[in-house]
């Protein structure tokens, strides 16, 4: 029997409410607080199992628990995952199995959903080296869901985040919450290398809310990108761009920051030499963004001489630069 799930992020009860409203469905759920000392939580329709694993690792839940344990139940399965747990990754683990995610449903708490967003608060997590802050969990699962599920009243300024962040993404009440789902079809997941960057998002402002979109035809300078990032980390809830560096001319590197977290890696081999960088902001001057990427770009010296320079890259050798 094939395996249906659905994911939910972000608490609230919203998977034991969905569950309740799913007859024959299984809710699963996953604690992580012991992860540390090798020891993860799971209850499979209100039933605790404490399983001791040989390695305390989110992969290590994933590969050796969650995956074949969904292999093995079939039918309809919710899964509450704690927030070490991100969706994207378990859609990841999950694109080879006998098991079709049908949704991932996250909860937005609108007393804190900005706050959380836009600051630099570390993940509180027993995960090992987990150096994630709570921006980078919540805007990610924030915008791989597929609905999201309203807890208390937005304002204008959440809906305008919400509207750039997550664009055509239904925004349900927990009771609006099955329906939903009946009704919802899924589209294909973001490609790093070839998907818009802009995904739908109105480009007009709303308030405080906008949205900048940067885009240049040479490189950047590694170092004068280096020191220009900052201005990614203070008042843009999500940045997200495919760029690359005079020191680097082959490799396509992406770019990803939420609130004061940030990183960039690369992808891929480069095929054009277009620059795309997309902010959403919230009190934020995207003169001011605008005007660091672009003084961060090789000017026309540079870009003759770049054969001949060596330019200090401090994003060179690491697979992933965390700032």
């Amino acid at each position: 029997m094939e395996t249906v799930v659905v994911l939910v992020a972000g608490g609230h009860g919203v998977a034991t409410s969905l569950w309740c409203a799913s007859p024959g469905a299984v809710l699963v759920r996953y604690d992580l607080a012991g992860l540390s000392s090798g020891v993860v939580r799971r209850w499979v329709d209100g039933t605790l199992e404490v399983l001791e694993l040989e390695h305390g690792c989110v992969s290590c839940t994933l590969r050796h628990d969650l995956l074949p344990l969904l292999d093995a139940l079939g039918g309809h399965v919710i899964v509450d995952l704690d927030p070490a747990l991100e969706p994207e990754a378990v859609c990841l683990a999950l694109h080879d199995r006998p098991v079709r995610v049908a949704a991932v449903v996250t909860a937005v708490d609108t007393s804190t959903w900005l706050a959380e967003a836009t600051g630099d608060e570390e993940l509180v997590s027993d995960v090992p080296g987990d150096e994630r802050t709570l921006a980078q969990v919540v805007v990610g699962r924030t915008e791989f869901a597929d609905v999201l599920v309203v807890v208390g009243e937005p304002d204008f300024t959440l809906n305008a985040v919400l509207d750039r962040l997550s664009p055509g993404v239904p925004r349900v009440s927990l009771e609006e919450l099955p329906d939903a789902l009946m009704r919802l079809r899924r589209v294909p997941r973001f490609d790093q290398v070839t998907g818009s960057l802009l995904r739908g998002a109105p480009l007009e402002p709303a308030g405080d809310v906008g949205v900048v979109h940067f885009v240049a035809s040479r490189p950047f300078h590694p170092m004068r990108l280096h020191m220009a990032l900052d201005v990614l980390l203070d008042g843009v809830v999500r940045s997200r761009g495919r760029l690359w560096l005079v020191s680097q001319p082959d490799a396509l590197l992406w770019l990803e920051s939420a609130g004061g977290g940030l990183h960039m890696g690369e992808i891929g081999r480069r095929t054009d030499g277009l620059q795309e960088i997309v902010a959403i902001t919230w009190k934020a001057s995207e003169f001011e963004i605008t005007s660091a990427l672009r003084e961060a770009l090789v000017t026309d010296e540079e870009w003759a001489l770049a054969d001949e320079l060596d330019f200090v890259d401090p994003f060179a050798d690491h697979e992933m630069e965390e700032l």
